[in-house]
């Protein structure tokens, strides 16, 4: 499982809520602990990528996603790590999942729940209404606040200016709160609809949805995002529990798989999130193999590699056809320093999931560590099999620009840096780079992607920092 550290600036369009209640409430979104440090600074946001979680995820939405007739290659994931219970829509079709969800969910059902809730906003264009909803809103507030400040002066009393200001402000964040309700209502039947279509109960969504009112009066900054993101009432309670009532699927669980796939990723989130005396003391009694799955990243955690192997193994042989399994175990290996052993769990682990971008990545990554030219090589192939899966990985494709360099390949090492800085945004180092590459590559695919690359933004369109940024770079290579 990898947490990379992203700067909050750099997320702040995909976090910036779009089914959110009110402009308000965006700061609010933007301004959780993840993503604020105190004083209102910005702080670092870690989105955390993980083969299972994200394939765990995919079991549970893409049935939701069949039944709305939503295609499910519409529809992206970011899992952001924070205890906090959230989830989100933006623009884009972007779903944002909180790790919370998962580690505090009671069971299957209230993901269930959560996810169908949001399939509701994506099949009902939610997100792509609202910002149009929001701009108004702004503008009634900016006009409120213009006709405030000049009865104030007028009038040579700041109190009437304020009081017409906070008035429109007031009218206009009502008429966005309304809309959002709406939305929230909406989404909630459409959620009902497409679980009754599976045959699943919505008596997860019901759960969460009454344990989250219970929070009504505690204090802002104790509240889940979710409360404060998605407007609950006692009506919205009440039409979950309706509906439930009236399906007769009410009583009917999701299917045991997902029950258990849920179990060993929310095992897995709370052990490699919490702290490993946490998640040992949660598990120590728990002889699933969930528990058990906890309890061998708690002992990896802790620098037992051997103690974690061993908990893992007795997991394996019960599930010899689990990827997961397999690549969590060349991850041990690889970081308790055996590198070697690693290739072995992580290659049976590719076999078993070939569609996997993130198990080929690891497995590549302990190519490198062995050296030869026919392990450089195969990881080479993994990489760039990776890449065309997940184009926007720069992890990935910083690891073949290190197999490239490894082979000699400086061209193509250098254009796998390039398309490592495009996918990081940085375009100054990647028309850099793509320029290096070009000149390296023989006439082919590769290098008209190099030109591609180069001249992705024209020198005339860069902005002033763009170029400054350019001519540092040029000035570090030529002092190398």
């Amino acid at each position: 499982m990898r947490v990379p550290i992203v700067p909050a600036i750099a997320l702040s369009r995909l976090l910036a809520r779009v089914t959110v209640t009110a402009i308000l409430v965006v700061a609010t979104v933007l301004a959780t602990p993840a993503a604020w440090a105190q004083g209102g600074s910005r702080a670092a946001i870690a989105t955390i990528r993980d083969a299972e979680t994200e394939a765990m995820i995919r079991a549970f939405l893409d049935p939701l996603l069949g039944a709305a007739g939503v295609d499910r290659r519409l529809v992206q994931l970011t899992l952001v790590q924070d205890r906090a219970i959230n989830a989100f829509v933006t623009q884009g079709n972007r779903l944002v999942i909180h790790t919370g969800l998962i580690q505090q969910a009671d069971s299957a059902g209230e993901l269930a729940g959560v996810l169908a809730h949001e399939v509701g906003h994506v099949a009902g264009g939610h997100v792509a209404r609202l910002p149009e909803e929001m701009r108004a809103a702004m503008l009634r507030t900016i006009a409120a606040m213009l006709i405030g400040a000049g009865a104030g002066v007028a009038a040579r009393s700041s109190d009437v200016a304020m009081g017409m200001m906070l008035g429109g402000q007031s009218s206009a964040m009502g008429e966005l709160y309304a809309f959002s309700r709406n939305q929230e209502q909406a989404a909630d039947q459409a959620g009902m609809v497409f679980l009754d279509r599976l045959g699943w109960s919505g008596r997860g969504l019901e759960r969460l949805l009454r344990r989250l009112l219970d929070q009504e009066l505690l204090a802002a900054a104790r509240q889940d995002p979710y409360f404060r993101t998605h407007p609950l009432s006692r009506d919205r309670l009440e039409f979950v529990r309706d509906q439930i009532g009236r399906s007769r699927f009410s009583d009917v669980s999701v299917p045991a798989a997902l029950e258990t796939r849920f179990a060993m990723v929310r095992a897995k989130l709370i052990a490699f999130i919490d702290a490993p005396m946490v998640a040992w003391r949660r598990y120590q009694n728990d002889n699933s193999a969930a528990g058990r799955y906890a309890r061998a990243i708690a002992q990896f955690r802790s620098g037992r590699t051997d103690a974690a192997i061993e908990i893992l193994d007795t997991i394996i042989r019960e599930q010899p056809g689990n990827p997961y399994l397999l690549e969590l175990k060349g991850q041990i290996l690889f970081e308790g320093g055996r590198p070697l052993d690693a290739i072995a769990p992580l290659s049976a682990a590719v076999r078993l999931a070939p569609g996997e971008p993130l198990i080929r990545i690891a497995h590549a990554r302990a190519l490198i560590e062995r050296g030869d030219q026919a392990a450089l090589r195969q990881a080479v192939t993994e990489l760039r099999n990776a890449v065309q899966e997940d184009r926007d990985s720069g992890f990935a494709w910083a690891q073949l620009a290190v197999a490239y360099g490894r082979l000699g390949d400086l061209p193509n090492a250098e254009l796998a840096m390039a398309e490592q800085a495009m996918a990081e945004g940085d375009t100054a180092e990647a028309r850099f780079r793509a320029a290096r590459a070009e000149r390296g590559l023989p006439p082919g695919p590769a290098r008209l992607r190099a030109t591609d690359l180069r001249n992705v933004v024209r020198r005339d369109n860069l902005t002033r920092d763009q170029r400054r940024a350019e001519e540092e770079i040029l000035r570090r290579d030529r002092n190398r």
